[in-house]
């Protein structure tokens, strides 16, 4: 049996979910990724009012959608950067972001984070999709010069900060899942491996596995998939584009999405250079069934047509293993 196929509803808050569910039916969706913003899904409303939880489900329902996954992104980013600043008051809840003091900020995401796997376990779902945040990706560029204890540091504030959440999602029986991506304390292989040492491995954190952020980087979306199977908890369906011509480069050139100039940018699913097939071999290598979750993201293109377009390339080469050799029928004994 195929994997269900899911959208993210980050990029659809401006809808009321009364409206996108109808229409991520009729996109041909089987359900949906909560985002913890816009109406979606209330972490605060989930954990104080009894019936909020059933109330989604009735919403689901209605339009025959199962849901995997919520996604609290914007709280996580909070946890663990270093500045904290006007790009944070945008996303955060005004009750997160409070006076703007940056450390207050940070515990009072942390707590939101602990109260988003509760919530989740109201919901019934088994996983928390999301961002951690991070003390040393300003210092990307290591220059002025970065002394090796002040990533140790960063390692360890990461460690900190997200033990005691994990702590709260063990208790309640859901995961988390980072998607890794560039301003995340993982955001490729080798920054992978370094942040699930510093939690000693433990079971509770693993991957929202995304290939688009690892394409655009000249990763192999492939080979990450083979080294991390094991710690993949939910997958993405992004696509991103290189557009390397010698003048734009993959840092993005401070231009915003859409803007020819950016050596890289997101467009739909099919139409960049991830090797969806390829990836769904790999995930299928490392025994993941859970749901392949549309994000999507192209400012070029209508999301209607975009997003149902994505759900047929899905269906089209998500393969569903062969219990077979095909060799076998060469056998005359």
């Amino acid at each position: 049996m195929s994997r269900p196929v899911t959208l993210f509803t980050g990029q659809w808050a401006d809808l009321p979910l009364e409206e996108l569910a109808p229409k991520a039916k009729e996109m041909g969706f089987d359900g949906l990724e909560l985002a913890c913003w816009g109406d979606h899904f209330d972490v605060q409303r989930a954990i104080t009012e009894p019936d909020y939880c059933e109330s989604r489900w009735d919403i689901l329902k209605r339009s025959d959608l199962k849901c995997f996954a919520v996604g609290n992104h914007l709280v996580g980013q909070a946890v663990c950067d270093a500045v904290i600043d006007q790009r944070h008051e945008g996303i955060l809840p005004p009750y997160v972001w409070g006076d703007g003091e940056p450390e207050g900020v940070r515990q009072r995401a942390a707590e939101e984070m602990k109260d988003t796997a509760r919530a989740a376990a109201r919901l019934g779902v088994p996983v928390v999709t999301g961002f951690t945040g991070s003390a040393i990706w300003h210092v990307l560029a290591m220059f002025p010069p970065v002394p090796p204890e002040m990533i140790e540091a960063g390692y360890q504030d990461f460690a900190d900060r997200w033990n005691p959440i994990l702590d709260v999602f063990d208790e309640v029986g859901v995961k988390f899942a980072l998607e890794v991506h560039p301003s995340e304390i993982a955001y490729d292989y080798w920054t992978t491996k370094r942040t699930l040492e510093a939690i000693d491995h433990r079971e509770g954190f693993g991957i929202n596995f995304d290939p688009s952020h690892l394409y655009w980087q000249m990763l192999d979306p492939v080979g990450f998939v083979h080294e991390f199977g094991d710690r993949i908890y939910h997958a993405h369906v992004k696509e991103s584009i290189r557009v390397l011509d010698g003048r734009n480069g993959i840092l993005g050139s401070h231009l915003l999405f859409g803007d020819h100039r950016r050596g890289w940018d997101f467009v739909s699913p099919g139409r960049g250079g991830v090797p969806f097939e390829r990836v769904f071999r790999a995930l299928n290598d490392v025994g993941y069934d859970g749901p392949l979750s549309i994000e999507w993201e192209d400012s070029g293109m209508n999301r209607i047509q975009g997003a149902t377009e994505a759900v047929e390339l899905v269906r089209r080469l998500d393969l569903v293993p062969s219990d077979v050799a095909f060799d076998a029928a060469f056998q005359q004994n």
